[in-house]
């Protein structure tokens, strides 16, 4: 079994969650400060004492100073819950973006569970969504599950929207986080309608090997779907035919980054070539992904 998730790079992501933990505290911090008040440490604000309040809350100092009633609010703190959706179909085996969606996955999800939040990592495979592990909390969970990364085989064909839009996704108060190459006929629109409409934050992160970013094949080739390989094309390749592929992948893109802008969803894009750290600190961290 290839060890991708092994003991060297769960020390990296240690060292590498602690420079980068400040920068990430909104996005995945455990305490989520909302407009609400409730029972938090942190102190929001006073008002005057109703007829039913819980007397606990009185604050018998400012009793004593103006002889008035007043309660005191704190911040109601909500743990936000992480959902991660890696595309686990035949196209992400091609060139490493299968195995760094898996590292993505496993940093995403430690750094939301440094900060005591709810995380999920699944597989959508076909129509369906096969969670590898649900609803951990803490670190000692993390290192208990994060290994079946290793187990994970990339396959077949993904319907992202049909197997998300089947699952129980549940309402608001936190993440999903979808990573794909997007390179399918498939609808996925679909599925950031159905995340938003949940009041889910979403975001999705497109990953793409530098070979299919620029593409430097040429002469007489048999190509074959990287999903079906009963689809082929056998043919010359010609400058004119890699026009038309970037033409194609700028249309997925701008697709992707037209449709995320209307639905207050957020969409990264990034070649697999570049480190981890880059990808947080210029691709999330200075484009505003993570804030």
């Amino acid at each position: 079994m290839n060890q991708i998730i092994d003991e060297r790079f769960l020390s990296q992501l240690e060292l590498f969650s602690l420079a980068i933990k400040d920068n990430v505290a909104g996005l995945f911090g455990g305490t989520h400060q909302s407009k609400k008040y409730g029972t938090s440490c942190e102190f929001a604000d006073y008002r005057e004492y109703v007829e039913g309040d819980d007397i606990s809350k009185i604050d018998w100092n400012i009793y004593g100073r103006f002889e008035q009633l007043y309660l005191k609010l704190y911040l109601d703190e909500k743990q936000m819950y992480t959902k991660i959706y890696i595309d686990a179909s035949r196209s992400m085996s091609f060139f490493n973006k299968g195995e760094y969606s898996l590292r993505l996955a496993a940093a995403l999800a430690y750094l939301s569970v440094s900060e005591m939040d709810r995380v999920s990592i699944y597989l959508v495979k076909e129509h369906s969504i096969i969670p590898l592990f649900e609803k951990i909390i803490g670190r000692e969970k993390f290192f208990e599950n994060i290994a079946k990364l290793n187990e994970v085989e990339f396959s077949g064909d993904v319907y992202l929207s049909d197997a998300i839009m089947r699952s129980d996704v549940g309402f608001g108060n936190g993440k999903s986080i979808i990573i794909s190459d997007f390179l399918t006929n498939n609808d996925y629109f679909s599925m950031i309608d159905y995340l938003r409409d949940k009041h889910r934050d979403v975001l999705c992160i497109q990953l793409l090997a530098p070979e299919e970013i620029n593409p430097t094949s040429r002469g007489k080739n048999i190509l074959y779907d990287s999903e079906n390989s009963n689809k082929f094309f056998k043919g010359n390749i010609t400058r004119d035919l890699l026009d038309a592929y970037k033409k194609a992948l700028t249309h997925i893109q701008d697709g992707l980054t037209n449709y995320c802008g209307s639905r207050e969803a957020d969409y990264a894009f990034y070649d697999t070539s570049i480190s981890l750290r880059e990808l947080f600190f210029d691709k999330l961290l200075n484009k505003g992904v993570i804030r």
